[in-house]
């Protein structure tokens, strides 16, 4: 069982980043998903995949694996480095 622990990138449906701030803790599937032969579902017996905990910081998710002794991985998010640039460039 190896948790993940990263921030959320925005959805491309928003143009500001309210929901990016805070960083997630979720467990990586332990089984593949299946489909269902009769309705077509997808479904998994893996419940742990269910799970998304949320932290106000990375040291506090970080805090939270180890003192529940999970093994974990940090992704780091891409920096973002904006083009500062002028409204008139747009028309050169």
């Amino acid at each position: 069982m190896v948790a993940r622990i990263y921030q959320p990138t925005k959805n491309a449906m928003q143009s500001g980043r309210a929901n990016t701030r805070h960083w997630v803790l979720e467990f990586e599937p332990e089984e593949r998903r299946e489909l269902d032969p009769l309705m077509g579902w997808t479904g998994s017996g893996d419940t742990r995949s269910q799970i998304r905990i949320r932290f106000p910081s990375e040291e506090a998710a970080v805090a939270f694996a180890k003192r529940n002794n999970l093994a974990y991985t940090v992704i780091r998010p891409h920096v973002r480095r904006p083009k500062i640039k002028s409204y008139a460039e747009n028309f050169r």
